[in-house]
């Protein structure tokens, strides 16, 4: 038998955000350093790569998998098990399962209803890992499934990296990998993904995360990866904030966004419209009480979702024309997707655009946000406005102060939480005129959330893949 003397590293990118925190950062610079071979399979079209000089990379756009009726079933049977097997001790995983409880008469409507019946006697972590076993015969002979197995067993990949472990559509290829004998290593991709989701989607044999405090949360929602390799290497979510080529002058981003050189510069930063519904009502307070005088004269601009195009703001827009507005630059690459959200890639644009108004805005405020640890690396104070409750008619977003990665923010002390507007008007202006009132907290809550500093996240995860190998 021939040993390999060459090592190949396989990346499997699934979306828009893996794009930028894979790609935009120093990962494939670092990753081609500490392999022979690396190969990118992509989740969007290969074409986005056209106008990135990425030398010694191979890229190759995987077949879209399309769940079969029965491949649905049973991996609903083991994400809804998951979610059983940990409602009683966290909030967060509970609102998640009421969340996925149908409301219609539809066919799949009434296959949820058995899934949830079957889930709450049958949600131990074997059940769990059984109704996996299911899910993996429902696709091994898939027709996609198959060009997976022929793909890798071509390139012959020693590890192959999933930079996310949660969309479904990458199972078979764990699945192929796995049968092949080819190593399998992911990366837990935010902060909320562990305590509040469902079950991940497939059992990797490796695993890299943000710091301690997501490795001990991996060893508790996932007993058998305390028999595993897991590495605190932090994220490089963050890392262009210390990358030379995303920086920006303080005149440029005034120019950029037209803003008063001379006056404080606050920012709203949206989420989507399904976790954040009440953005709208915010940005409408803020800028009322701009307008009446109950703030001092500011620049304000909003920063809407990436998952978005800002529509459902057109009417704020017109209202109040002194709002600057940040569309992020995002393009949708393809509509005919299982997921076409995922398909929205970033622009090097959009993260100049962004590491400047993390840079040079004064104050952020966010609805629960994990904008707000973006702008604590930056030492600026972060307002969570939430007014929704169950009783007062607007969306309920005061149930994310309970979800657990939120529940350490808010007893850390390092956002101020508001819940009505004279709250909000005096966070701003007591934020503004001590804006270091809350760093210590803040240093605290980043030291506990990401374990690495950010220089260097890069060289750290290609370094732990390649001792993997």
């Amino acid at each position: 038998m021939t040993l390999k003397a060459e090592k190949h590293l396989g990346i499997v990118i699934a979306d828009g955000v893996g794009y930028r925190n894979f790609v935009l950062s120093d990962f494939c610079v670092e990753a081609i350093k500490n392999f022979d071979k690396v190969t990118i399979y992509f989740g969007l079209p290969a074409a986005i790569y056209n106008d990135l000089a990425i030398e010694r990379v191979t890229i190759k756009e995987l077949p879209v998998f399309k769940e079969s009726g029965k491949t649905w079933f049973f991996r609903k049977l083991k994400e809804v098990a998951h979610l059983q097997q940990h409602k009683a001790d966290f909030y967060g995983i509970k609102a998640n399962l009421a969340k996925n409880k149908p409301a219609s008469n539809s066919k799949r409507a009434w296959l949820t209803r058995l899934v949830f019946k079957i889930t709450s006697v049958f949600h131990s972590e074997r059940n769990t890992e059984l109704f996996y076993k299911w899910q993996q015969k429902s696709f091994a002979e898939n027709e996609v499934t198959r060009m997976y197995l022929q793909l890798l067993k071509e390139d012959e990949p020693d590890v192959l990296f999933f930079t996310h472990q949660r969309p479904p559509y990458l199972a078979p290829l764990d699945y192929a990998a796995k049968k092949l004998g080819i190593k399998t290593s992911s990366f837990i991709f935010s902060w909320d993904n562990l305590p509040s989701k469902g079950r991940m989607a497939a059992p990797f044999d490796s695993f890299l995360v943000w710091s301690q405090l997501m490795k001990d949360e991996l060893h508790f929602f996932y007993p058998q990866t305390k028999n595993q390799e897991v590495e605190v290497v932090g994220t490089p979510q963050f890392e262009p904030y210390v990358l030379e080529r995303y920086a920006s002058s303080k005149k440029s981003f005034y120019e950029r966004f037209s803003l008063n050189p001379n006056l404080k510069t606050i920012c709203y930063s949206c989420g989507d419209v399904s976790t954040s519904k009440n953005d709208g009502l915010y940005i409408k307070t803020i800028a009322e009480a701009l307008k009446n005088g109950k703030l001092p004269d500011l620049n304000f601009v909003v920063r809407t979702s990436p998952a978005e195009d800002g529509s459902r703001f057109s009417a704020i827009n017109t209202d109040f024309p002194f709002i600057k507005w940040n569309f992020p630059k995002w393009h949708l690459t393809r509509e005919n997707h299982p997921e076409p959200w995922s398909q929205r890639v970033p622009l090097v644009e959009d993260l100049i655009d962004l590491r400047a108004l993390l840079e040079y805005c004064d104050l952020n405020l966010n609805m629960c946000s994990t904008m707000g640890l973006d702008f604590m690396l930056f030492d600026k104070p972060v307002i969570n406005p939430v007014f929704g409750n169950a009783e007062n008619g607007l969306y309920d977003d005061q149930k994310y102060l309970r979800y657990g990665h939120y529940e350490r923010v808010v007893e850390s002390g390092a956002v101020a939480v508001v819940k009505d507007e004279d709250e909000l008007i005096d966070a701003i202006n007591y934020s503004l005129e001590n804006p270091l009132a809350r760093l210590m907290q803040q240093k605290k809550l980043l030291d506990l959330q990401i374990g690495n500093p950010l220089s260097g996240t890069s060289k750290k995860i290609a370094k732990t893949l390649k001792k993997w190998a």
